[in-house]
Parts: C-alpha cells; structure tokens; sequence
C-alpha cells in the first residue's frame, strides 16, 4: 500500500510540474506563453513587421465560431476564387477531406496527393466551386484522407463537420 501511495505523489507530481515552464512565478501554470509580434530593424527603430500580402491573420485566442476562425479578408476570399481556373491544371485525383485545424489561417490543403510543396486548387463537385490553395505533403498513402483549411471549405461550400469527397489539381 506504501507503494501505491508514493508511486502515485510521485506521478502526481510530475504531472504538475510538466505544467510549470519560467512564468510559474508569474501564475504561468498550464498557461501557455503569449507570442512576441515579429520585429524587424530600421533606421527609425524596431517596429512589428507587416503581414505578407495573402496572409490571413491568426484567429484570436478567444475564437469560438467559424466566422472568428476564419481571419481571410474578402479580398483575399474573392482571389482564391479568381486564380481557381481550369487553366494548366493537372488532375491529381480525389480525396476524402476534413476540417484541419481551424487556427492555421488560409486556403491550404494537406494532403498525400504531393510530394512537395506548391500551389493547386480544390475543386467540390457537389456544389461546382473551386478555390485557389496552397498544397502541403503529408505522409500517407494516396487513399488516405486531406485535411484542408476552414477558409477553403466555406469558400467552397462545403461541410465543415463532414467529410466531402475533392478534386485536387496543381498547377
């Protein structure tokens, strides 16, 4: 029974100081460290660093709902839709989809139908709509599953808690 009892302070006690990191001082426990903005030298001073033209914005800390997830401006919503023709489009082939996670911003898809990375679109045939995406490889055989950006999915109309059935194409 002693045993037991020391076996389990131990673990318990492992388990809480895995939560503590350098802010345990500053009520960091389990806490996870806020982010720095990128800062880039000038002659005026450092200042935080522009976001790249294309690049959506990380979703609030606080973002509970599909509209607060996805951080994509219209305008970057209307030329994912643009740069989606048909246009020297090669064919990699269909794939099961689902919703990646909703914190990385943009139009992507990760997916086992590239080996490298590059730039394609998605095309759902159940509602005829395609979106411009990045392509990103992951580890798998063909058949295995994408997952694929919430920006993508409600561009494209698709279901965000199902599994729709996509046409992957690269440039």
């Amino acid at each position: 029974m002693k045993i037991i009892v020391k076996t389990s302070v131990v673990v318990l006690a492992g388990l809480i100081l895995a939560g503590c990191d350098e802010n345990f001082s500053q009520g960091g426990l389990f806490k996870p460290k806020p982010e720095e903005p990128a800062k880039v030298e000038s002659d005026s001073g450092s200042r935080p660093a522009a976001r790249p033209a294309g690049v959506a914005a990380k979703p609030a800390a606080t973002a509970h709902t599909a509209e607060q997830f996805d951080t994509t401006t219209p305008e970057q919503r209307a030329e994912a839709v643009a740069e989606a023709s048909d246009g020297g489009a090669r064919k990699l082939g269909t794939t099961i989809a689902s919703l990646g996670n909703p914190a990385e911003a943009g139009f992507w898809i990760k997916t086992p139908l590239v080996s490298k990375a590059g730039k394609g679109r998605v095309e759902y045939p159940a509602t005829g709509k395609s979106v411009a995406v990045d392509l990103i490889p992951i580890d798998g055989a063909r058949t295995a599953g994408s997952r694929v950006s919430l920006a993508a999915l409600r561009l494209l109309g698709a279901p965000l808690t199902g599994l729709p059935e996509l046409i992957v194409y690269t440039e």
